[in-house]
């Protein structure tokens, strides 16, 4: 049994030395930026959560994963368990947060009872033709040139030094389930994406992934799901026009079947646009995958490491 059962991601939190400049990446990227008076910098998506990106002044780091619990009960029987206090949050929306360092040193934000921000209205999406059903007369498809509207936070990914390890304190704490395990080779788990056990209700194909990677403990990617794919591919787009850094993309995941494109912020900190995941309950049964898969697609580019190989 876990302490608690989160329900969602919440936010990413960095620190980097020009908080204008990453402000004008927010606008590329697709968030809404706004400051809070204090000296940080946020982003929020469309979707209702107060904000989802977090910059603070500072040499150029990821400062910490953000979590979602359901209640303040929930805060409190985790800060029981962990000789951790509450503490009120001064971020925007409010609320309540616990302060965690998982096995490796990365700080967890476990929040709850945040007010929401208003959400946005999404784009009419565009009616769709194709060979087996042709229902767009007389209309055309128009798709507006600009950023991808950024819905929400879908996941992070964290490289650990000892992935059971790490495995066994998430779970422990926050209840999380395996999707799919990845191994190096049979019976050699590297990483596993883990879900939010929310019973009955369709969640995310992962939240969290983790994965034990050669160079030892860093953030690696944090995931923004976007409207559809119309609106991902025209962020691409304009990150390309704006000259934005490319890092890996447009393709279809293997793992998760989320269409991707990644791109990296002005300190190489990587950050996806997603759209189209696949969604499970907590009855569903976890999965085994290799490194292959993991680095696969099942159309687009081939992820950097492969196409190296295969010059190589």
């Amino acid at each position: 049994m876990s302490t608690v059962r989160i329900e969602d991601i919440s936010h990413v939190r960095f620190t980097a030395p020009d908080l204008a400049e990453m402000e004008r990446f927010l606008v590329s990227f697709g968030l809404t930026p706004f400051r809070d008076g204090q000296g940080a910098l946020y982003g929020r998506g469309s979707g209702g959560a107060p904000f989802v990106h977090m910059t603070e002044e500072g040499p150029a780091s990821f400062v910490a994963l953000g979590l979602r619990a359901a209640s303040l009960a929930d805060l409190e029987a985790l800060a029981r368990a962990e000789g951790v206090p509450v503490e009120p949050l001064t971020t925007p929306g409010g609320g309540s947060v616990v302060r965690l360092a998982d096995p490796d040193g990365f700080r967890l934000e476990v929040v709850a009872g945040q007010a929401p921000a208003a959400a946005g209205s999404p784009a009419p999406e565009a009616v769709r033709n194709t060979a087996a059903a042709r229902p767009r007369i007389s209309s055309r498809v128009r798709v507006e040139a600009g950023p991808s509207r950024v819905v929400r936070l879908g996941h992070a990914v964290l490289e650990v030094s000892d992935f059971r390890a790490s495995e066994a304190w998430y779970k422990s704490r926050f209840g999380l389930l395996t999707s799919d395990e990845v191994e190096a080779a049979p019976g050699a788990a590297i990483g596993a994406f883990l879900r939010c056990d929310r019973g009955a209700t369709p969640t995310d194909h992962h939240t969290l992934f983790l994965l034990q990677g050669p160079g030892g403990p860093r953030f690696n990617h944090a995931a923004f799901e976007v409207e559809n794919l119309d609106d991902l591919m025209r962020g691409h787009a304009h990150l390309k026009s704006d000259g934005r850094q490319a890092a890996w993309g447009v393709g279809r995941h293997i793992l998760g079947s989320q269409v991707f494109d990644y791109w990296k912020d002005p300190w190489g900190h990587e950050l996806e646009h997603w759209t189209d995941g696949d969604l499970f309950t907590a009855s569903d049964a976890p999965g085994k995958a290799s490194f292959a898969e993991l680095l696969g697609v099942q159309w687009g580019a081939v992820h950097p490491m492969m196409a190296q190989g295969a010059r190589g």
